[in-house]
Order: C-alpha cells, then structure tokens, then sequence
C-alpha cells in the first residue's frame, strides 16, 4: 500500500524479517512478525475467548480459506504452526536452521535447537540472538497443550453454508 503527498511517496510494505530501512531501526530486534510473546499471548487469549464464547462461535481461519474453527481450534492450528518451526520435515531440516548446513546436517550439531529471539515470517529461520530460552521456550507450553490436546473432543472445522 502507498501514498503519494506532495510528490513524496510512502508505504508500508511486508518485511517478514529485517526492516529494509533504517527509517524503523535497519537491522533490529523486536521486528520480527514470528516473536514468540505476542503468539503465546494471542494463543492465550483465544483459548479464553473460546471458554467464554463456546464451540458455536466460529471464525474464517485462515481468512479467505472457506474453513470455519472454533477459536481452541485456530489457537490450535497456531500452536502447530510455532511448533514446526522447530520439528524436522520429511528431508530431515528444521525451519529455525534456516540456509545453515552445520545446523541443517551436521550429526554433532543438527539436534541442538535454537532458540532464536523471533522468526522470518516466510521461512521460519531463527533472527536475532540466538539464546532466548527465556521467551521463546514457550514452545515447551505450547508442545505441552497440544499433547493433552484431544481433537476428537472438538468439532471439525465446517465450511461456510
């Protein structure tokens, strides 16, 4: 999205990592659109939205997809997400490694996991310090919820009529 003003053009573009300017820090912490406080708290309060608003209150999720979820089921589907940031895929990579081949590969380095401060928005690759157990340990929590989770006790997401 821009503006022009007096000939001057302005925007806000997507930045799934680093800001491009310097305008808004440059290379800076706290940019990140992965930043695990803000995720746990919306997942948070989603689970208490869905305590207060039951199984019948229902949201598009993700938006445009036609799915319709209850909100312990996209708090859900948030969850897992943040979660495979840091499981291995069918290749054997973790996303949080990101393009490292040591991190990728290497049998003395491939299973000790980061945790990074936030989180490209695209790939999933750990930014910033690399030693954020404090914030980003979350995933213990979410792991944690997911497993005592049971989703045959929820009702499947429905398609919009």
């Amino acid at each position: 999205m821009f503006e022009k003003s007096n000939g001057q053009e302005y925007r806000v573009d997507y930045e799934p990592a680093e800001s491009s300017s310097g305008l808004f820090g440059g290379n800076s912490n706290w940019r990140g659109p992965i930043w695990f406080p803000v995720n746990y708290l919306m997942i948070e309060s989603l689970q208490r939205f869905h305590h207060y608003l039951g199984d019948d209150y229902q949201v598009e999720c993700p938006t445009g997809s036609g799915c319709w979820m209850n909100l312990w089921q996209v708090a859900s589907e948030l969850s897992q997400r943040l979660i495979a940031i840091f499981e291995q895929d069918a290749t054997g990579e973790r996303p949080v490694n990101g393009g490292c081949p040591p991190l990728q590969h290497d049998r003395h380095w491939r299973d000790y996991v980061l945790f990074y401060e936030y989180f490209h928005g695209d790939s999933g690759a750990g930014r910033g310090a690399s030693h954020q157990t404090g914030w980003t340990g979350l995933v213990a929590k979410l792991i944690q919820q997911q497993g005592e989770y049971d989703p045959k006790s929820a009702p499947d997401p429905l398609p919009k009529p």
